[in-house]
């Protein structure tokens, strides 16, 4: 019996520390939410790819070398002459001191002898045989191996690595977007939570109360002070607000998991949240930062982006420029075949080594290169004019959340007045029931009036959290 108690002892220790979810702050929900959305892997995998674009584009420096290779089957041969080839041949005459031709002559006249298409016949010739000059070439095996550096080429390579270079600083400044805005989400989603659960204990409070009211009313029909008309009417106040309470808690519900949500979490999981529970959602004021316009436009990255994309226009237009420049290169090769012709006709692999320089220059293209070039100095001059229409906006924006910033913050001072009132006002309605000076519709008044400022207050906390939070989005410094 001893040690079955103390297992169970052990049980019921463990078993309610397991079961206890623990708290979640803001900050911990925001890491959860970075580490696990999938945007936010997508982000970091093409930030990898722009660094291996990066690379691409800077092998454009160095020399490149290629093989290429191949086979070849000719079903004939092929062969210079049609027939057996007689050429004629000369001799030394050493009275004119040059080489004449041998023709043949008439023994009887002594006269040189023609062919009948008025041709002198030869008296010597050196024969070539048809099957000398005819060669095999039924299996043909060649192949080139070459080496090509660039040397100049307009600018084109050094301005195609800027725009890689730049397209991976915007991909990392896209990255550092998505995040400032999944923290703003989550933000939003946790003061949600909190919002909800302080009202959900409001709520709770004030079925309390309405249920309080409801048995003294009762109390008060049996000793003849009160009408049955006045507990009808607390009974349907009471009932609609568990009603609300009912929905309220539903709310909350849907809040926690749209939160575990951004998280990454399941949807089921149960959350708490460390500003849950508490009386004042709202620790401190906080201080309304000042600001300078330039470092906002520094630090806020679609300005960022904005700017990067101005640079590769100012590159891509280099690029069509260079479209109008010459290009050199040197290239190197060494190429072999087999059969081969270096040394007579050789059935064996056989090649040589060359080098040389390619030049390209463009002479004429309809002023379609000229035009690309234009086409890219006007995207340029857009992407100027977004930048400047965009800090335009972004100028307004950072006022607007100022006006908001304060506005929500004046407005949480005067519910603090409204809630001191209001509760005051509850305070000397249920002494004024008690004494029999207020009725049943006064108590509810006031109770009325409490749960509105109570919740118009837990509202305005909120508000000066998310209006904080935007503010420090607009100023670039969320994240």
């Amino acid at each position: 019996m001893t040690l079955r108690f103390f297992v169970l002892l052990g049980m019921a220790l463990v078993i309610p520390t397991l079961s206890a979810s623990p708290e979640v702050s803001l900050d911990s929900c925001r890491a959860m939410a970075l580490r696990n959305n999938k945007q936010m892997h997508i982000n970091a995998t093409r930030i990898e790819g722009a660094k291996y674009q990066k690379e691409v584009a800077r092998a454009a420096y160095f020399p490149s070398l290629d093989f290429t290779g191949g086979y070849t089957y000719n079903q004939k041969n092929i062969s210079v002459f049609d027939s057996d080839q007689y050429l004629p041949v000369k001799t030394f005459n050493p009275a004119t001191g040059t080489y004449e031709f041998n023709i043949a002559k008439n023994p009887v006249t002594g006269e040189p002898l023609k062919s009948p298409d008025g041709q002198y016949i030869p008296q010597d010739v050196a024969l070539i045989p048809k099957d000398a000059m005819t060669y095999n070439v039924h299996n043909v095996f060649f192949g080139a191996l070459t080496l090509t550096q660039p040397v100049y080429m307009g600018g084109k390579i050094k301005a195609l690595n800027s725009i890689t270079d730049y397209y991976a600083q915007i991909a990392e400044v896209q990255y550092q977007r998505d995040a400032e805005d999944i923290i703003y989400n989550v933000d939003v989603a946790y003061w949600q939570v909190v919002s909800l659960d302080a009202k959900v204990r409001l709520a709770e409070s004030y079925v309390a109360l309405l249920d309080t009211l409801n048995r003294n009313v009762r109390a008060m029909i049996k000793e003849g002070v009160a009408t049955q008309s006045d507990s009808l009417m607390v009974r349907v106040k009471l009932n609609q607000a568990q009603v609300d309470l009912s929905k309220v808690r539903n709310g909350l519900s849907l809040s926690r998991m749209a939160l575990a949500q951004l998280c990454g979490l399941p949807i089921d999981s149960e959350m708490r949240l460390v500003d849950e529970n508490r009386e004042d959602v709202l620790a401190a004021i906080p201080m309304i930062p000042q600001y300078d316009m330039q470092q906002v436009y520094e630090r806020r990255r679609d300005i960022s982006q904005l700017e990067l994309g101005a640079q590769i226009a100012q590159q891509q237009s280099k690029v069509e420029f260079s479209s109008m420049l010459p290009n050199v290169s040197i290239v190197g090769a060494y190429s072999f075949s087999n059969p081969n012709m270096f040394n007579g006709f050789s059935r064996s692999f056989d090649g040589n080594f060359s080098v040389g320089v390619l030049v390209s220059v463009p002479l004429w293209h309809s002023g379609g290169n000229y035009y690309k070039y234009k086409l890219a100095q006007t995207q340029e001059t857009i992407m100027q004019l977004s930048i400047s229409d965009a800090k335009e906006k972004i100028s307004l924006q950072v006022q607007q959340a100022n006006f908001k910033m304060q506005e929500s913050i004046k407005t949480y001072k005067t519910t603090l007045e409204n809630l001191a009132c209001a509760n005051e006002n509850l305070r000397h309605a249920q002494i004024g029931f008690k004494e029999g000076v207020m009725t049943v519709d006064n108590v509810m008044e006031a109770q009325t009036a409490w749960l509105k400022a109570n919740s118009e207050c837990v509202d305005a906390q909120i508000d000066v959290q998310l209006s904080y939070t935007y503010l420090q989005k607009v100023y670039g410094t969320l994240y």
